[in-house]
């Protein structure tokens, strides 16, 4: 009989952020594979949890998966663990899931922490509609390419960055987007836990010194690919931009966000003027 393949999420910083499923998974499969053995078996010593680990990270995935879906096929269960997270999010563990599936192989999901999802809680943007680019591609025609198309997304963005990199990052980013407001969020739930906000060119003066692992949130933009909607609305009262939107069936503090949003006011004014 097949056993089960476990995506298991583990602490982004903080080793009190694992639910008790996963370290009762932890503790039961017959083996962990790991990002970086090193990492996982400080998780594992704090839990003290102790099953076999082998490594398992971007650059030796497609040799380990072969291996790794024969023993699930034998019976054994294994689970799945990135450095820190959720695994197969600008981590392993995407590769062995396709696999896993065109082998009938149970997939289990053991939720829990994940970067971006907290930074984008606690950023301020717009949580209703967002997409996740993860890391932008070092190859320049396809990171101009990727930053054409963010300028025009109307959702919150979110990009991974490193600390080495995310100064370029910025001025990439001011060069394409203007003076866009963004949100850096840095160490998540560890003791330098940090949000910095501001416009673009704002935080590129102010932030000298970058450590540790990087999530930048950026505002969506208002482009609108006619240019028609975004003239009409421009063209409207407030009263009647409030309708425009009450008619599409949107609530009131929906309204107001967006309203503040196409106006670039705050949603304070807007608010203000409907109590």
């Amino acid at each position: 009989m097949s056993g089960n393949l476990y995506l298991v999420a583990t602490p982004i910083g903080n080793l009190e952020d694992i639910t008790y499923r996963a370290i009762r998974i932890l503790k039961e499969v017959d083996l962990i594979a790991a990002e970086d053995t090193r990492q996982t078996l400080k998780l594992l010593n704090h839990y003290e949890i102790k099953k076999p680990l082998i490594s398992y990270h971007r650059h030796n995935e497609e040799l380990k998966v072969d291996g790794l879906i024969k023993q699930i096929k034998e019976g054994k269960n294994i689970a799945i663990v990135s450095d820190a997270g959720t695994p197969a999010i600008c981590d392993p563990g995407e590769v062995i899931v396709k696999e896993a599936i065109k082998e009938n192989i149970n997939i289990i999901p053991i939720p829990g922490a994940c970067a971006f999802v907290n930074a984008l809680i606690t950023s301020g943007l717009d949580t209703s509609e967002f997409v996740f680019y993860g890391f932008l591609s070092i190859n320049k025609k396809i990171r101009k390419e990727k930053l054409k198309e963010i300028e025009k997304e109307n959702r919150t963005i979110i990009l991974y960055e490193a600390p080495h990199k995310i100064k370029a990052t910025l001025e990439d980013l001011s060069k394409i987007l203007g003076d866009r407001k963004v949100v850096i969020a840095r160490e998540l739930t560890k003791i330098h836990e940090e949000f910095i906000r501001g416009n673009i060119n704002e935080i590129i003066e102010k932030y000298k010194d970058p450590k540790g692992e990087h999530i930048i949130l950026i505002e969506g933009s208002n482009f609108d690919s006619n240019g028609e909607e975004q003239e009409a609305l421009n063209n409207m009262t407030i009263e009647e931009h409030y309708k425009y939107y009450e008619k599409q069936g949107l609530q009131k503090n929906e309204i107001i966000k967006k309203v503040a949003k196409d106006r670039n006011v705050t949603k304070n004014e807007i608010y203000k003027l409907f109590i």
